[in-house]
């Protein structure tokens, strides 16, 4: 764990600093299980990092998300059990992270790989030893969804939400700094929404206003033909190792990026590995984007998942969502939803998954 630590960037410490100032010791313990510092080999960018179409900033680990959420539930809450249950959202959490879903066909829900959390939960001795200890059941952590700051349905505003709008914003589309995060994340407050329940908001419209046109720069990076492209190459190429033999569902589980991408890079079959090598030098400017299909290269047509927030804001004293009260908020939004996307996306190289 300080080893973790230390290595985390000048930037990234400041961040999360801010999300709680004064960290939580107890919360250690449970960092420091096998199972949360698993975590700390996969990239948040879902394998992007990997090729040269995306050029992030560094690499953000799901270990730093999952810390990042659990801050920002615990400066809101003071709350041990929404806490813990914010740092373990993502520990059942597969390399490359959401391309597993995709290789799974879940490419607009995305939540496919959630489904062993609880069973990683109860297999660790480490995490439930803990649990005991603290007197807390398996059921309060396991499922984040049942906190509402913690989880809730888009584009409401969680913390799992917050948090990788703020390092995206950080690491991948740079359209914050430090001081703007500062900014933005002090002005949040929990209000009640439509029907009753807890919230994440903003206390001032301005505020809120210039966050959203500030973030509508950034959410395009998420849906992008390019980005959705990547992850359905990854998706293609960790399916046909597996269809191959020379990856199992559990090595996604139990492996680190790096690992997995040397099984790639040094399996016995030379046109899954040459098309991985030839993803990874591959540019924006060899991404294919047409209303037609071509056959003679990697082709694919698939579905994201459009992430975005509408949030809830203080307005000459009630409380609405930004989208209804700002009409540049409204913009910034609706450009987004309206944004184009092509049919057929592909990169100009031949591969053609494995079926059988």
């Amino acid at each position: 764990m300080e080893k973790y630590l230390e290595n985390l960037n000048k930037e990234v410490k400041q961040y999360l600093k801010i999300l709680s100032p004064e960290f939580p010791e107890w919360l250690l313990e449970y960092i420091n299980t096998p199972e949360v510092l698993r975590l700390d080999g996969i990239g948040q960018s879902c394998g992007t990092l990997y090729t040269k179409v995306y050029n992030d900033k560094y690499f953000y680990s799901v270990l730093t998300h999952s810390i990042g959420v659990a801050l920002i539930i615990w400066n809101f809450t003071h709350d041990k059990k929404q806490t813990l249950a914010g740092l373990f959202h993502d520990i059942a959490t597969p390399v490359f992270k959401h391309c597993i879903d995709f290789m799974s066909g879940d490419s607009e829900k995305q939540e496919a790989t959630e489904e062993r959390t609880e069973q990683i939960i109860k297999d660790s001795k480490s995490i439930m030893k803990l649990l005991e200890r603290d007197n807390i059941k398996i059921e309060e952590v396991s499922d984040y969804q049942i906190y509402p700051i913690a989880d809730n349905n888009a584009p409401m505003l969680s913390a799992d939400r917050l948090e990788y709008t703020l390092s995206g914003g950080l690491y991948q589309i740079k359209v914050f700094d430090i001081m703007s995060i500062e900014k933005y994340y002090n002005n949040i407050v929990i209000l009640k929404n439509e029907d009753g329940i807890d919230e994440l908001g903003f206390k001032d419209r301005k505020v809120c206003e210039d966050f959203i046109h500030d973030i509508s720069n950034l959410w395009p990076r998420w849906i992008e033909d390019e980005d959705k492209l990547c992850m359905q190459f990854i998706a293609d190429i960790v399916k046909s190792m597996n269809i191959k033999g020379y990856i199992t569902i559990d090595d996604l589980y139990n492996l680190s990026e790096k690992e997995v991408m040397q099984l790639i890079k040094t399996c016995d079959d030379s046109y899954i590995k040459n098309a991985f090598i030839k993803f990874q030098s591959a540019t924006r400017n060899s991404v294919y984007k047409k209303e037609v299909p071509n056959k003679d290269i990697y082709c694919t047509t698939v579905k994201g998942k459009k992430r975005y927030i509408n949030p809830l804001v203080i307005c000459e004293n009630t409380i609405g969502r930004i989208k209804d009260v700002s009409p540049i908020a409204n913009k910034d939004i609706n450009d987004f939803l309206n944004m184009k996307e092509y049919q057929y996306i592909g990169f100009n190289f031949d591969f053609k998954p494995y079926t059988s």
